[in-house]
């Protein structure tokens, strides 16, 4: 068997929850200090105004030593979210597109890329915004969402044949009820992806609700948000088809508004 360390973190595009400020080198630096092998990434800007232009999946993955094609961005919308007149959804991920969406980074050989696309909920619900975004408490449009999966080969050195293990990041709706209809939407597309399979990140539900949904093994237990006191988990890693031992926990990571996941698990 093989020891796996896998990570997930809403990113928050590198804003600073105190500040409001963006800082994307700080974000690396705080992603790569997890030694993950494989990392799942959310609120990821590409190319934005607000970050300074970034490539931020590019950044983070020079951070975390992921080499080329170890790293995958799916953008949600073009532009800037939070409003109508900022973006509009992405069909289609366009590398010279200013763009927001998801990300994957391995360390590891990635045998096979995919990717889900799914329609955000029709309600607008009120979000309270970070510091610095003018009014603090706006009724904000859901946004298209994805979920990218990587097959990683996760073999120990030395040994023959590939062992792949399924590693997916997404980001899910802020309206629950399309929430859930996305994780059902997750489990039929991964159904024939290679076992052990883990799903990490921001599914903006709790865990009773997750559990109901998406009877998968919760391989983390604890509050992620808000950070600087979090009281509700809504940052997930969930295993299906893992039967070895693993562990997880929650880590403050950077300045995001949500705590991070770290698993350490055999394969």
């Amino acid at each position: 068997m093989r020891h796996l360390r896998l990570a997930s973190l809403n990113a928050a595009s590198g804003r600073d929850v105190a500040t409001g400020r963006i800082d994307t080198d700080r974000l690396a630096a705080a992603v790569a200090a997890l030694g993950a092998d494989v990392v799942a990434v959310q609120e990821v800007d590409h190319l934005l105004p607000r970050s300074g232009g970034a490539d931020q999946t590019a950044v983070l993955a020079r951070a975390c030593g992921v080499t080329r094609g170890g790293s995958r961005f799916a953008a949600t919308v073009h532009g800037t979210p939070g409003s109508p007149d900022t973006f509009r959804p992405a069909a289609a991920t366009v590398p010279g597109e200013p763009s927001y969406g998801v990300a994957l980074l391995s360390r590891l050989p990635v045998l096979e890329w995919r990717e889900l696309r799914m329609s955000g909920s029709a309600a607008r619900l009120p979000l309270v915004l970070p510091p610095g975004a003018g009014r603090r408490l706006r009724l904000v449009p859901d946004e298209p969402r994805a979920v990218l999966a990587a097959v990683v080969d996760a073999r120990a050195p030395g040994a023959g044949g590939a062992r792949p293990v399924s590693v997916l990041s997404t980001h899910l709706s802020f309206s629950p009820l399309r929430a859930v209809g996305q994780l059902r939407e997750v489990r039929r597309w991964a159904a024939d992806l290679p076992r052990p399979l883990v799903l990490l990140g921001d599914l903006n539900l709790p865990p009773g609700v997750t559990g109901r949904a998406l009877p998968w093994r919760p391989l983390v237990a604890g509050a992620t948000f808000p950070s600087p006191a979090p009281r509700v988990q809504l940052d997930h890693a969930l295993a299906d088809g893992l039967h070895g031992p693993a562990s997880g926990r929650v880590e403050r990571v950077g300045g995001s508004d949500h705590r991070g996941l770290v698993v350490d698990l055999q394969v």
